[in-house]
């Protein structure tokens, strides 16, 4: 298996001997920390989320602006979700979704862009990370749905991973959605049940947000099909392991999502071998590198913004659906599911 880059230095890897005698109970006995020190991290830091005076110029650059604020919105928004109400954890990530919806003047900057750029589908993916947290701004959704009407819409040439977030983009808004999600998933990567030694950085995070964009981040782990789900059982830690070994701190928690995402029992044995090292990765201040050796200064600011704010958020994010997963009962006698029924989206 190979993945996208190497430690920057040679060294042992963190979480060594963790990953070769995991306890069970192992990840239970961390997450709470690394959640809030995330959210904490997030939170002290959230003025670097703010959109610039030109963010609607057409010289701005969307993925240094207006993509970490999405990301901001949408991971922060499913943590509330996977959060009990009056815990610091969930009043903290509420805090900030309202920051970003803040940031993006109630929706009306959204309105503003999607006018620019009728075109572009990020406007309405950004606008959806807020729909699905209940914010909604009238004046979007009244020009967005006859955009989302036509036929350009609906043969943009995309990756299928993304198409399937368009697709749930229109299910959070709740439109009519441009084509059928099960057709669009088998188009994917992980639809199609490749080879699991074809996996590498790229396909890895196809994989990923394939599952997030089906399970609408995490909130409907039973629209993964069957097949999916033991494929995702049986290869998960073979995948993660290479992601330790490689250094690759944002993909694992990417895949940590992933494993937490799935119906059923929780994956509890792979939670026990990854988050400890995981843990053991985060710096004091709450924060995670994307890639590369940890840095062990106690400086408060160990990495530069844009090569941690991901990482970071994406620890939160999946420490959160983590926690969810392993307290959260999944079975009764008879071995079904309360309130659940596996189906293809």
């Amino acid at each position: 298996m190979t993945t996208t880059a190497t430690p920057q230095h040679p060294g042992p890897h963190p979480g060594h001997a963790s990953r070769e005698h995991p306890s069970p109970g192992a990840a239970l006995a961390v997450l709470p920390h690394v959640l809030r020190g995330a959210l904490a991290w997030t939170d002290a830091h959230r003025a670097r989320f703010a959109l610039p005076d030109d963010v609607l110029e057409p010289h701005t650059q969307v993925n240094a602006t207006l993509k970490p604020l999405g990301e901001l919105a949408q991971l922060c928004s499913t943590v509330t979700a996977a959060t009990a109400p009056g815990t610091p954890e969930h009043e903290v990530a509420g805090d900030l979704v309202t920051y970003a919806w803040q940031e993006v003047s109630q929706g009306r900057l959204l309105l503003e862009l999607l006018r620019l750029e009728p075109f572009a589908a990020y406007p309405y993916e950004i606008y959806a990370a807020f729909a699905g947290h209940g914010l909604r701004h009238e004046g979007f959704e009244a020009l967005a749905r006859p955009l989302t009407a036509t036929r350009a819409w609906a043969h943009t040439e995309q990756h299928a991973n993304r198409q399937l977030g368009l697709v749930n983009s229109e299910r959070r808004v709740g439109v009519l959605t441009h084509t059928d999600a099960g057709g669009v998933l088998a188009r994917t990567w992980l639809g199609g049940l490749s080879e699991p030694w074809m996996f590498e950085g790229p396909s890895g995070y196809a994989l990923t947000h394939t599952v997030f964009h089906l399970t609408d981040w995490g909130r409907m782990p039973d629209r993964v099909p069957e097949k999916i789900d033991g494929y995702l059982r049986t290869w998960l830690p073979a995948w993660a392991d290479g992601c330790l070994e490689s250094g690759q701190w944002d993909l694992t928690g990417e895949l940590l999502a992933v494993a937490a995402s799935l119906p059923g029992p929780a994956a509890g044995e792979l939670l026990d071998v990854v988050w400890p090292v995981l843990a053991d990765v985060q710096h004091p201040t709450g924060c995670v590198p994307e890639t590369g050796v940890p840095v062990r200064d106690p400086e408060p600011d160990p990495y530069p913004f844009i090569d941690c704010y991901h990482s970071t958020l994406v620890t939160a994010f999946a420490a959160a659906l983590s926690l969810r997963s392993l307290r959260q009962p999944v079975t009764q006698p008879g071995g079904t599911t309360p309130g659940r029924e596996r189906h293809i989206p």
